[in-house]
Parts: C-alpha cells; structure tokens; sequence
C-alpha cells in the first residue's frame, strides 16, 4: 500500500527540490507533485518566508534551511526512537 506524505513531508521535499535554485518544473518532478499542489505550496512556502522566487526560479532562504535542518535532525531521532520502541514491543 502507498505511503502518502503528510503536509511537512511535502515542504520539505519542495525545499530540497529548490536547493540552490530551480525553476518550477525541477521542483514539480523532483518533489513528485501535480502543478495544482506544486502552486499551492509555492504559494505557502512564499507566504511563510522558507522559499523567494528569484528572476530565474526559487531558492530557498536562511529561514527554509534552517527549518530543513531542523526537521531533518527531529526525523532522525523520531525513526531511531521509532525503531527502538518497536524493537522493545517485538521482546
């Protein structure tokens, strides 16, 4: 059964897509999303200060890096803690 990501999930795939610049359609097949939610979280990720759209496409800002960095660090303890859990349910 499919996986479906949830809302942050979805951002942050955006924001890796954006790295260092992209223009809409590297991010749309890079974060495996239809042109009507690539707008709809273009637009959010906007709004929110994590991404700007420069002359040439969108890069991500200090606060997106930061939140990335953030989010990467929680969901690598969340999994470890995650697999610690299910391993002590499983003795």
């Amino acid at each position: 059964m499919a996986k479906y990501r949830d809302r942050l999930e979805i951002i942050v795939d955006i924001l890796n897509a954006a790295g260092q610049g992209a223009k809409k359609t590297r991010i749309m097949y890079t974060a495996n999303l239809s042109y009507r939610l690539l707008e709809k979280y273009l637009d959010q990720t906007t709004k929110i200060g994590f991404i700007y759209s420069s002359g040439s496409g969108y890069e991500v800002t200090d606060k997106g890096k930061t939140f990335l960095e953030k989010y990467t660090n929680f969901s690598s303890k969340y999994s470890k803690i995650r697999s610690e859990f299910q391993r002590l349910l499983l003795e």
